[in-house]
C-alpha cells in the first residue's frame, strides 16, 4: 500500500509541478515583457524568442543528464578501472575482444537482429492485411496488440510458464511440455538447450512486437490510395499479386521504420534475458552482460566498455531512421 501511495503522490505532484512550471513561467517572461505599453511590440518579439526555451529547457536539461552526460562518462570509464579511478588504457578493450561471454554476447545479439525484426514485421504485416479484410478485426487487433500493455517482465514470467519443466517423476505444467507429450516426446528443459534457449526467448519479444508492427502497418495500408487498388484489378491482378506488388511498395517506408524501431529494441533487450534464462546456457546477450559486469562483478571499466559497444551499433539505426523520417516529413 505504501507503494501504491507513493505512486499516486509522484503521478500528482508531477502533473500538476509541469502545470505550474509552465504558467509561472509564462507569467513571469510577461511581467518581464509586458505585450502592451510603448514597447509592446519589442516586448513580444523577445518574448516569443524566450518562450520556446520555457517548454524545451526543462527536457534539454533532463536529457543532457541522463543521455548525454552517461555517454562521456561512460567513455571515460572505458578507460579505467574496475572502481573507474585507475586509468588502464585500452585494457578493456582488450579483455572484450578475447572474453568468451562477449563473443557469446554478440553472437547471440546478431541472431537476434536477424530473426526477431524479420518476424515481427513480417507477421505485423499480415496480420494488418487480415484484420483489415474481416467484420471482427478490430477485435483482432485489440488480441493482438495487448501484449504490448505487458511489461517485458510480466510477459516473461508468463512465457516462462509456457517453456516450465519441473523434472521426472512431477506433473508437468508448462503447455510446450504438454504439447510435446501428446505428439509422444519427452518432457524438456527448453531454456536450457543452446541455440534453441535463445529462439525460445526471440518468441517473446516477437509475440509483444508484432501488435506495434500491425498497428503501424495497418495505418499505412490503409492509406494507399484506392485508385492503385481499382487499377490492378481491373488489369486482372490477383489478390496475392495486388499485396505484395502494389500494396508492399507503396508502404516500404514505413516497413522499413517498423523493422528499424524494432532493431533498436533487440539490441538492448536484457529484461527478457534476466528474468528467463540471466544468461545462462549460453543466452547471453550484450545488455544482460553489461548489467552482470556493472552490478554484479562491481566492474565499471569493464561494463561501460560493453555499453559503449550497444550505443555504436544502435547510434547509426538511430540516424538512419531520423533521417528517413525527416525526409518524408519534407
Amino acid at each position: 500500500m505504501e507503494q501504491v501511495l507513493f505512486a499516486l503522490v509522484t503521478i500528482i505532484v508531477g502533473v500538476f509541478g509541469c502545470v505550474a512550471y509552465f504558467y509561472l513561467s509564462n507569467l513571469a517572461l510577461d511581467s518581464i515583457y509586458p505585450p502592451r505599453g510603448p514597447n509592446a511590440g519589442r516586448n513580444i518579439l523577445r518574448s516569443s524568442a524566450i518562450r520556446p526555451w520555457l517548454f524545451l529547457g526543462p527536457s534539454i536539461i533532463l536529457l543532457s543528464l541522463y543521455l548525454v552526460y552517461p555517454v562521456f562518462n561512460s567513455i571515460w570509464l572505458s578507460f579505467h578501472d574496475a572502481s573507474g579511478d585507475r586509468f588502464v588504457g585500452v585494457d578493456n578493450f582488450a579483455w572484450m575482444v578475447g572474453d568468451d561471454k562477449f563473443a557469446e554476447s554478440m553472437r547471440n545479439n546478431i541472431l537476434w537482429l536477424i530473426v526477431v525484426p524479420a518476424v515481427s514485421t513480417f507477421i505485423g504485416l499480415i496480420a494488418a492485411a487480415i484484420t483489415d479484410r474481416i467484420s471482427w478485426g478490430n477485435f483482432a487487433k485489440s488480441m493482438i496488440f495487448m501484449p504490448m500493455a505487458i511489461s517485458f517482465i510480466g510477459a516473461a514470467v508468463i512465457w516462462k510458464f509456457i517453456y516450465d519443466y519441473r523434472g521426472e517423476g512431477t506433473t508437468e505444467i508448462g503447455l510446450l511440455n504438454s504439447i510435446a507429450a501428446s505428439f509422444g516426446m519427452s518432457p524438456q528443459a527448453w531454456l536450457t538447450l543452446p541455440i534453441w534457449n535463445s529462439l525460445f526467448l526471440m518468441t517473446v519479444l516477437i509475440w509483444i512486437q508484432t501488435g506495434f508492427a500491425m498497428v503501424i502497418l495497418s495505418a499505412a495500408l490503409r492509406g494507399i490510395p484506392e485508385e492503385t487498388i481499382e487499377a490492378s484489378v481491373l488489369d486482372g491482378a490477383s489478390p496475392l499479386q495486388i499485396f505484395f506488388k502494389i500494396k508492399v511498395p507503396q508502404i516500404w517506408g514505413t516497413i522499413a521504420v517498423v523493422w528499424t524501431t524494432i532493431t533498436i529494441l533487440v539490441l538492448k533487450v536484457f529484461d527478457i534475458v534476466l528474468a528467463m534464462t540471466n544468461g545462462q546456457w549460453g543466452s547471453q546477450v550484450l545488455a544482460n552482460l553489461m548489467f552482470d559486469w556493472m552490478f554484479r562483478a562491481n566492474d565499471y571499466g569493464r561494463a561501460s566498455t560493453v555499453a559503449l559497444v550497444i550505443m555504436v551499433m544502435v547510434t547509426p539505426i538511430m540516424v538512419w531512421n531520423i533521417h528517413n523520417a525527416r525526409k518524408e516529413m519534407n
